[in-house]
């Protein structure tokens, strides 16, 4: 049984997640949807409530399961018997960070990482762009899943 964890803060949890999740999904029999905290970031929502309405958008999608973690994404790959670790890339800058990430994941813990080029339509959309948006009263419906 093939596990993948796909983590971040997901504040707020974007279409763009939402595409690299949907798209993991025939390559593995688990997805971990691990919610960080990190307590020297702020949040624009608690991780509770992050992680109910993930929760709440793949509610009747069971090889889905959604968690919260506080410690290294190696950690949180090994606790839950994950051999990948899934991550999105929006642009070379991205590709770059996640290389050196994938790198000493696989170092300390033998996990692989699997890359998910964003689709050209959502490369643009960030959590911390659509907080931004959020934050001087845009309307961001446009870059949340239904669900959310």
């Amino acid at each position: 049984m093939s596990t993948g964890i796909f983590v971040g803060s997901f504040d707020p949890y974007t279409v763009g997640h939402d595409s690299i999740v949907r798209r993991a999904l025939p390559l593995f029999d688990r997805i971990v949807i691990g919610v960080g905290v990190n307590e020297r970031k702020s949040y624009m929502q608690g991780a509770d409530v992050r992680k109910r309405k993930i929760e709440e958008l793949y509610a009747d999608e069971p090889k889905i399961e959604v968690k919260t973690y506080s410690d290294l994404t190696i950690d949180f790959a090994h606790r839950e018997l994950a051999e990948y670790i899934i991550k999105g890339v929006r642009s070379v800058k991205d590709f770059e960070y996640e290389r050196d990430q994938a790198d000493i994941n696989r170092r300390l813990g033998a996990v692989e990482t699997v890359f998910f080029y964003a689709e050209p339509e959502l490369a643009s959309i960030s959590s911390s762009v659509v907080r931004e948006l959020a934050h001087f009263g845009k309307e961001v419906d446009e870059f949340l899943p239904k669900k959310l």
